[in-house]
């Protein structure tokens, strides 16, 4: 049996988002997240799948202002503005998916997802707080190894909705940064393992399956 599937996520910032925030004062931020992730699988054997995955981010924000008040005690005040943010990236993946049903005619399951992937992409960074508008560009890669379960219901015996969210993992990145000439200015690398719960990787999606 194989599959086919497209999971989509579209998240937002704006100035609502930060009154969770009581220290910083007359925020004016927006931006968005969008993830495009296409996939195919198949099951080798009853409910086990192993599958190939490819994917697309566009992040976009803008921070026009910002103001920190720590309080008259602490005597710490400060400003900041007029930076933005941009960022593409591409990815490949392999996974391996196991399914768990939860009734008896097999309509609701959970799943557990493993994925080890690559990620290669670029960021624009713009500083427009001081005097000259500043501009760093950064060129990104990264390899992970993470946890993704999720829910999954079929709506018609070969179409299933899934929803899973990333629970974090292991992983390796790292960034060159480049003046706007193209000259590179600096790199660095980073390695981390952390499992957590993270809201803005959450993935809704659609799954036909092809019965042989």
């Amino acid at each position: 049996e194989t599959l086919c599937g497209l999971t989509i996520s579209y998240g937002t910032l704006s100035t609502e988002d930060a009154d969770m925030f009581p220290i910083f004062e007359n925020i004016g931020l927006r931006g968005n997240i969008t993830t495009v992730n296409p996939f195919a699988g198949y099951f080798y054997r009853d409910n086990n799948c192993v599958g190939v995955r490819f994917g697309y981010q566009h992040m976009k924000g803008e921070l026009g202002n910002v103001d920190l008040d720590l309080g008259a005690g602490n005597d710490i005040s400060m400003s900041l503005g007029g930076m933005a943010l941009s960022s593409d990236s591409y990815s490949a993946a392999f996974f391996y998916r196991s399914y768990v049903g939860l009734d008896p005619k097999g309509r609701f399951g959970l799943f557990a997802e493993l994925e080890a992937s690559m990620t290669t992409g670029s960021t624009d960074f713009i500083n427009r707080s001081g005097e000259t508008e500043k501009a760093t560009y950064s060129d990104n890669f990264r390899v992970k190894l993470g946890f993704n379960p999720g829910l999954a219901v079929y709506i018609f015996p070969n179409v299933c909705a899934t929803v899973s969210i990333g629970l974090g993992g292991i992983q390796y990145n790292t960034v060159t940064q480049r003046d706007a000439a193209g000259n590179k200015t600096g790199s660095r690398s980073s390695s981390k393992m952390r499992f957590r719960l993270n809201i803005a990787d959450i993935n809704c999606g659609m799954v036909v399956h092809f019965w042989d």
